[in-house]
């Protein structure tokens, strides 16, 4: 089928995903993608040949070796054309707490003490802690605040923050709470102009449509694969220009060579292999509903985000409509997605009941969700929630159907 228009083909789209004809899965409306996506076929067959056929060491000239190691390559350089990145750019690691954490010990080396350090309060902590660690080394750290009403970062408060000592700037392009995409491009030109790098963490954003991380200007972004539809894993990029002068974080013998000095240990062999699949995904997506295939990698993933992003907005904002609407319910961030300016990941909390509580009405209804801060603990607490009890996620992606947002709806109606 080829249907060279702008609306998805959601049955499609489901038929790709296993998990939707599971017994176990099949009857339940699934709200939790922000803590981890189903995957598609695609990414269980890459998963399943290399366990087979491909489980030795990659590398040797033996034709099962030689197999594992180019599909390896293969799966790295899909992912660097997929958001217009240099394959020796792109670091495939265990998580992005994990990687972020190995980018700030490689980054401490160049600070000095006095130099500044500015992080949010409405990050995840895996793009917090790593940089609050550098006040071991003398660095004096900042903090972007949000708006106390409105859980939104202003760029007016970060031109306030940044000065000619800042050295680094870590922010998330989408809040996993708040739901809102800041603007980086704009951070990236503040925090450039005084010779800052900026470490972007899309982990909230990625599921919603693969960045261009060139468009952005960032100097590193980040994000968890298996929130995009793959493994437990997590992709790294950094610009070339500052990798290869960072100090080496691996084996002595691997100085110099650069993206694997920055990934100790290196890639889980037959989960990045299986990334294969994530792009074979995307690219099935595009050739199921547009016609030209003469166009790049990147473009046609700019044209299947936009596919997304309209199916996302007509899921999520009947949604965000009525828990906005709801006297008895307090909706977190903006209460509606106009041009991408928020991801369908909806947070709330009740005036009369503990999120605890909602979740369980919610779950007793087949809404597959959660209470809990949601690892953005700083967040909740400049919002003067219990950052125990937390408040109630319900995160779509574009696998997600208007039933699931009727059904949704009807269960939150019954608090």
């Amino acid at each position: 089928m080829n249907i060279a228009n702008t609306k998805l083909d959601l049955e499609y789209v489901r038929s790709q995903f296993p998990a939707f004809s599971d017994p176990m899965c099949k009857d339940w409306s699934f709200f939790e993608n922000a803590g981890g996506s189903y995957v598609p076929l695609q990414v269980i067959d890459k998963l399943n040949e290399f366990m087979t056929s491909t489980k030795v060491q990659p590398y040797a000239e033996y034709p099962m070796s030689k197999i594992a190691g180019d599909n390896m390559d293969k799966a790295t350089d899909f992912f660097a054309n997929m958001i217009n990145a240099k394959n020796k750019e792109i670091i495939i690691g265990g998580s992005t707490s994990i990687n972020l954490y190995v980018l700030s010990n490689a980054l401490k080396y160049s600070l000095q003490p006095g130099d500044e350090v500015i992080v949010t309060n409405q990050d995840h902590e895996a793009n917090i802690s790593p940089w609050r660690r550098l006040e071991e080394v003398g660095a004096i750290i900042k903090e972007w605040k949000i708006n106390p009403d409105t859980a939104e970062l202003e760029i007016k408060s970060l031109e306030n923050l940044i000065t000619k000592k800042t050295k680094i700037v870590a922010v998330t392009h989408c809040s996993n709470i708040v739901g809102s995409v800041n603007d980086l491009k704009k951070v990236s030109e503040l925090a450039h102009k005084q010779n800052a790098i900026v470490i972007g963490d899309g982990v909230s954003y990625a599921p919603h449509g693969f960045p261009d991380v060139k468009e952005l200007g960032v100097d590193f972004y980040t994000f968890s694969l298996y929130k995009t539809y793959g493994p437990h894993l997590a992709l790294l990029y950094g610009k070339e220009d500052i990798l290869k002068n960072l100090p080496n974080q691996n084996h002595q013998f691997l100085d110099g060579s650069y993206p694997y000095t920055i990934n100790p240990g290196g890639p889980n062999h037959e989960e990045l292999v299986s990334l294969i699949g994530i792009y074979e995904y995307m690219m099935n997506l595009y050739s199921h509903h547009f016609n030209d295939d003469n166009l790049s990698i990147r473009e046609k993933i700019n044209k299947v985000n936009n596919l997304i992003s309209i199916h996302e907005e007509e899921i999520a904002n009947p949604l965000l409509d009525f828990i906005n609407s709801e006297k008895n319910l307090k909706l977190i961030g903006k209460n509606k997605i106009v041009n991408k300016n928020r991801a369908p990941t909806i947070s709330f909390i009740s005036n009369h009941k503990t999120s605890k509580e909602v979740s369980k009405i919610l779950v007793a209804d087949k809404i597959a969700t959660r209470n809990d801060n949601f690892y953005a603990w700083r967040c909740l607490k400049a919002l003067g929630i219990d950052t125990d009890d937390g408040l109630v996620r319900l995160s779509l992606t574009h696998y997600n159907s208007k039933e699931d947002t009727n059904l949704a709806i009807k269960a939150i109606g019954k608090l």
